[in-house]
């Protein structure tokens, strides 16, 4: 068996389980020292994988489940700002995508989660190599937003619309985004 593939049955092994796996049983289930299941630990958390150690084991976090589409409308140099109201609530800006009448929808995955991801991303766009998705539609783009809980996105949403930020949908968009389902 290959690193890759211990990883991936790890990662597995952890998703699956309902309580914390010690790394001595990790390690006689997959025939490899400690040491290895450690080192194999390190390398996953550096993958994004958000396990935790507990006295018990180790613990695969799941991540928040709950996903909002914004519409939203502001210019280039208020992107800190928006960012920000996102993250600062708790929110993890998955992607940016506009509809365009002629191209349909171009979207770009971001995965913003932390004040550094957002001064890395407004240094890149202020190094002139990139520009924001926002530019060809007049300033109107969308973001998907990931949060713990739905009181986390209402509060993004509520923050959003109280700083002029939240737009209305447009008749060529196809889905109104915050209609609740049941």
């Amino acid at each position: 068996m290959t690193g890759v593939e211990r990883r991936a049955k790890l990662l597995s092994m952890l998703a699956k389980s309902k309580e914390p796996i010690a790394g001595a049983e990790m390690a006689k289930r997959l025939s490899v020292s400690r040491q290895v299941i450690v080192q194999d630990i390190a390398l996953l958390r550096a993958a994004d994988n958000n396990i935790v150690s507990t006295n018990r084991g180790y613990v695969l976090l799941k991540p928040g489940k709950c996903e909002r589409i914004f519409k939203v409308r502001h210019t280039a140099e208020e992107i800190e700002k928006e960012l920000q109201i996102i993250v600062d609530n708790g929110g993890r800006i998955l992607d940016v995508f506009v509809y365009h009448k002629i191209y349909g929808v171009v979207k770009a995955p971001m995965n913003i989660k932390t004040r550094k991801d957002i001064y890395e991303y407004v240094k890149t766009l202020s190094s002139g190599k990139s520009s924001p998705l926002l530019k060809i539609t007049d300033n109107y783009h969308y973001h998907t937003v990931q949060a713990d809980s739905e009181d986390i996105l209402d509060n993004i949403q509520k923050d959003l619309e109280e700083c002029g930020f939240l737009a209305k949908l447009l008749d060529f968009e196809p889905v109104d985004f915050w209609e609740k389902s049941e």
